[in-house]
């Protein structure tokens, strides 16, 4: 998979965990946890991402 895919994929994926971290944070009684995990595997991907623009 060459860099530009990589980066193509992985912004798909951090696209749809903030879709997703949207959807949890609109329900009443969320949980916590959850978005916590969301959030950080949020931050790794765009950190990749940022890895790979340079």
């Amino acid at each position: 998979m060459s860099a530009e895919a990589r980066k193509a994929a992985l912004e798909r994926k951090h696209a749809a965990l903030e879709a997703e971290l949207h959807s949890l944070s609109a329900q009443p009684g969320r949980d916590s946890l959850a978005a916590t995990e969301l959030k950080r595997e949020k931050l790794r991907l765009k950190d990749e991402i940022s890895r790979l623009r340079n």
